[in-house]
This record gives C-alpha cells, structure tokens and sequence, in this order.
C-alpha cells in the first residue's frame, strides 16, 4: 500500500492561535544553540533582483533532520506574503509550509526575547518601545515569557499610531502600558529598551539610558541609514548578535564594519554557550538583531511537530 506524506499547511490563523511566547522563546533559544553547535546551517540571505523588486530567501538546514528556506519580497504592495517551506532532509519531501506574516515577525520576537534573557537584569521590569508597528508587538508577546514587566512606555512619532499600540500591548501584557511624549522620556529610567522603527536616523541618544540597560535594534543598522548612532555601540559594555555573517553581509555595510566595535561583537549562541562574560550590572548591553537564518524554518519544524503530538 502507497504510504503518502501529508504537508501541513499552516495559515496567520493557526499561528497566532497555536503558537505561544513561551514555546517560541524556549526553540527560539534552541535554534541559537544549534547554531553555535554547527548544527543548524544558517548563511546570510539572498535576493533575486526583478528591477521593480526584489525576492529575498532566507535558507538553512539542520543537519541529520531537515532544510527549508522563507521567501518574502521587496515590491511596493501593501499586503505582501512570506513563504516558509520545511523538507524532510532524507527524502526532499515538503513536511509543512507557512502562509502568511505571522510567523516571521513571532520568530524575530522570540530571538530577542532569547537576546533580553540572557543580557538585560533578572530583575528588570521597565521597558520602553521605540516604534509601533509589528515587530513592536511581537518583541513585547515574546519579551513577556522571560521578565516580569510592571511597565511599558511606548513612543511613535505618530500620535494615532502610538495610542493605537498602547491598546494592543495593554492585551499582551499585564504590565501598565502608557504613551510617552518622546523618546526621551520613554528611554528615561528604562531597564530594557527596544528600538522597532523604520527610521534612517537616529532616534535615541547614548546618553539618555541608565547605567544597566538592555537595548536591542531591529530597524535599519547600515552605514548612512540607522535607527541609532555610532555612540550607541560606543558606550556599550557588550555589543551581541544573532548573526555574525548577515551583519558582514549586509550591502550597504552594517554600521559596524570597519569601525573598531565590529571586533566587539560577539554571537549570542556565545554568550549563551558562557563563552563570553555577560556585562556586569551597571553595564549597558547591545543586541543587533539581524535575523538568523534558518530560524523560521526550525520554528515551523517545532510548531509542526508540536501540532502532531
């Protein structure tokens, strides 16, 4: 009798009802691990240019189980999909795809989430969010399965938007949830903060965080367009990353490179590993979000698996 693979076929739907912070945080920080391991295969992104756009591909592979790839595309439509494709390794066969742009926002949120546990202080309760949008959110769901937030200040240049996403935090964490006037105010005191926005300027200075603070960027980090200036780095005790080789593959360049922080930084599979000393308490701490390959790919796994059982 002919013995047929089922592929499961998962929708933004599913995701959001079957994926929970905690689990994703706990493979998220796997993934990591695997990385550092060697056994996860996670090598910068590539693109095909199609002059109005381009289609990016995120590939990777754990050895001895699977390989799969996401594609996603740079073209000027407001509602765009990604793709996640998970094979079977041994056979080629497609085990389960993703639809949709649920997954790879809950990815990126859970990485960071690994980034804040293992860099900001156990007993840090205080965030602030600079930016609105769904990278915004999805560091918030996740950054509630690793620390106790008694507070989030939130700040978005644009008012409706900012009021908009004190509503939706306030269903992602118990903690107080308040608009700031600015960046300043919201940074001012923070013990965690979290840069989340599209801008190709600066929108926090080095000089407005508290000794001890966390913060991670997930905006635009490349040489004449960043969410952040080099003094940010600059103070920093610790400058830590998901990917060394997406940040030396970025083109334009990653800020860093060819500046003397990039011998700095540091892989969080590293520092998880306790090959690298976590900052001291007093110590600002920096997290450059790049998106580790193959880590969409190892979520869809879990999730698939996780459904199965």
């Amino acid at each position: 009798m002919h013995n047929e693979t089922v592929t499961v076929i998962f929708s933004d739907d599913e995701i959001r009802s079957q994926l929970n912070a905690k689990d994703a945080v706990q493979w998220m920080g796997e993934a990591i691990d695997d990385h550092h391991r060697g056994n996860l295969v996670a090598p910068p992104r590539a693109h095909a240019d199609l002059g109005g756009g381009r289609i990016m591909f995120t590939a990777g592979q754990l050895r001895g189980s699977w390989f799969g790839y996401r594609s996603y595309d740079t073209f000027p439509a407001e509602t765009g999909e990604q793709v996640v494709v998970l094979h079977d390794e041994a056979t080629g066969t497609v085990r389960a795809i993703a639809v949709g742009n649920e997954l790879g926002p809950r990815r990126t949120g859970a990485i960071g989430a690994v980034a804040a546990d293992a860099l900001a202080s156990p007993t840090a309760t205080v965030a602030a969010i600079i930016g609105a949008g769904t990278q915004a959110a999805t560091q918030l769901w996740a950054l509630t399965a690793v620390r106790n937030l008694s507070e989030v200040r939130i700040f978005s240049r644009n008012q409706a938007r900012r009021d908009a996403f004190v509503e939706r935090a306030k269903v992602l964490t118990s903690a107080e949830c308040r608009g700031a006037s600015s960046a300043r105010t919201a940074v001012n005191g923070a013990d965690i903060v979290i840069l989340a926005t599209s801008s190709p300027t600066p929108v926090i200075e080095a000089d407005w965080l508290e000794p001890g603070a966390y913060v991670t960027t997930l905006g635009p980090k490349q040489q004449g367009r960043a969410e952040f200036g080099l003094d940010l780095p600059a103070i920093a005790a610790m400058i830590v990353t998901d990917s060394l080789a997406q940040i030396d593959a970025y083109d334009p360049p990653n800020v860093l490179v060819g500046t003397s922080q990039r011998d700095r930084l540091v892989s969080l599979g590293a520092v998880r590993a306790g090959e690298v000393a976590r900052p001291e308490a007093d110590r600002i701490s920096l997290f450059f979000s790049v998106g580790l390959a193959g880590t969409e790919v190892y979520l869809l796994n879990r999730l698939m698996t996780s459904a199965r059982e």
